[in-house]
């Protein structure tokens, strides 16, 4: 599903609102996720799972056309953790 279905999908389970109301709704909570995991923070839905960050070391990786060696800096990635709820619904 991408972020235009889902709000086709809210949008249509509540008639009452509108899309662009919806739109609204849908950028605003993935914008809050972000920020706050840009801030170093986690976010955790309960019976969903929780979104954090984890750090990659740097290393040294190769390019895959050429197979020259090329350093890949230190970063920080997402990192998401389904919820036990949504591990036994995966898994029924």
């Amino acid at each position: 599903m991408i972020r235009s279905e889902l709000v086709q999908k809210i949008a249509t389970d509540n008639p009452d609102l509108s899309a662009k109301d919806v739109e609204k709704l849908v950028n605003c909570f993935f914008d809050t996720i972000t920020d706050q995991l840009a801030d170093g923070g986690r976010v955790e839905l309960r019976g969903f799972g929780a979104f954090s960050t984890r750090d990659r070391k740097a290393r040294i990786g190769r390019n895959p056309r050429t197979g020259a060696s090329v350093s890949v800096p230190a970063k920080r990635v997402p990192y998401f953790k389904p919820g036990k709820e949504m591990r036994e619904r995966l898994n029924d």
